[in-house]
């Protein structure tokens, strides 16, 4: 009996760029699409709650856009609560990415802050801004990366519940930074750090008008460049593959070589890292010190920034600017609207993207 091997013709070359094409498309879609549908859920959802207020929804929306998007200094609050969101956000998708859930965000945050206040303290004030820049990222990230990392290492080597390590590190931490501002910090007649002057980074009001008054300052431009070094990250390198290895199946990735434990505090690490350098556009870029709760609800609002998007970079960055404007616009619209419709929708957002991924990736993997 005769035995021919089959031969085996590879696709065309020029087949492999019209099949990345298609699976950078099915990404895409993916991840946006049922952000899209949470957004229009919302939007129906907040047009029953604004009836029921007695007011016309069209109005409301009116008003919230002229709050945040219409004029040059809603815009720039909007700005400015996205940067932070963008780190926090950041911070738990790197998390999530690798399996883990960062419930500490909060503490991160304060952490790179105070650490970056404590630096831009012991500064001389002749160290040009440029060189002490890098130095107040490095502190931060440490600040926060030492939070983060510890929760890690106890998953690592003790297999201890990293969201009941956060929690609880939450709490300790907070009241720890409380404590050392409170008695020992403070500035005079105040709960806050003595104003940093070494370091202290311009607002977007220097260089824009009509931005005047508003809090955006140019650590937007960091969390730009730290959205795309994390998308590179993640995507691009050997690490990035490890971690995100890991998130899919730990124990494939074990088998294949990959050291889970050090996967997994190290994930922590960086992800503490990311929520520590958004503590710098309070600290550097708008207040000049360090306060307590200055970041209050910025963490937790993260998980959220994160789901809706879909623990991508990119999304991430969008979601942070959806979130930023539904925040600043409930303060626009409370003249019309209570306050609390804007958190209630918030959670609508949240549920609605939770609710739509299975079903938007049905329809996607049917039309295909």
């Amino acid at each position: 009996m005769t035995i021919h091997a089959t031969e085996i013709t590879p696709a065309p070359p020029s087949a492999a760029p019209a099949v990345n094409r298609a699976s950078r498309r099915a990404e895409l879609e993916e991840a946006f699409l049922p952000a899209i549908v949470a957004l229009l859920i919302a939007a129906l959802v907040g047009d029953v709650l604004i009836l029921s207020f007695g007011q016309n929804p069209g109005t409301v929306y009116k008003l919230l856009i002229e709050g945040t998007w219409g004029n040059a200094y809603g815009l720039g609050q909007v700005l400015y609560k996205a940067t932070t969101l963008t780190f926090t956000g950041l911070a738990v998708a790197v998390g999530l990415r690798a399996g883990l859930f960062n419930i500490g965000a909060e503490s991160q945050l304060a952490a790179g802050g105070f650490v970056a206040a404590l630096v831009g303290l012991a500064l001389p004030a002749s160290v040009p801004t440029l060189l002490a820049l890098p130095i107040f990222i490095v502190a931060a990230a440490i600040g926060g990366g030492v939070v983060g990392g510890v929760p890690g290492v106890l998953k690592a080597k003790f297999g201890a519940h990293e969201v009941i390590t956060t929690i609880m590190l939450n709490f300790i931490v907070l009241a720890l930074l409380n404590y050392l501002v409170a008695a020992h910090l403070k500035a005079a007649d105040s709960l806050h750090t003595a104003t940093i002057h070494t370091g202290a980074l311009p607002r977007l009001s220097n260089y824009i008008g009509p931005f005047h008054g508003s809090a955006a300052n140019v650590v937007i431009l960091l969390a730009v460049a730290v959205v795309i070094a994390t998308w590179y990250y993640l995507f691009r390198t050997r690490g990035g593959f490890e971690l995100r290895a890991t998130g899919l199946q730990p124990e494939a990735a074990e088998y294949g070589g990959v050291n889970v434990g050090g996967v997994w505090w190290r994930a922590m690490a960086l992800s503490g890292a990311l929520a520590g350098i958004g503590g710098l556009n309070f600290v550097l870029g708008y207040k000049y010190y360090y306060e307590d709760s200055f970041g209050s609800g910025a963490g937790f609002l993260g998980i959220a920034v994160a789901i809706v998007g879909r623990n991508h970079p990119v999304g991430v960055a969008l979601a942070a600017l959806v979130f930023a404007t539904i925040s600043q616009g409930g303060l626009a619209v409370n003249a019309a609207v209570p306050k609390q419709m804007v958190d209630v929708l918030q959670a609508v957002v949240i549920i609605a993207v939770v609710a739509s991924v299975p079903e938007v990736r049905r329809v996607l993997r049917r039309e295909r």
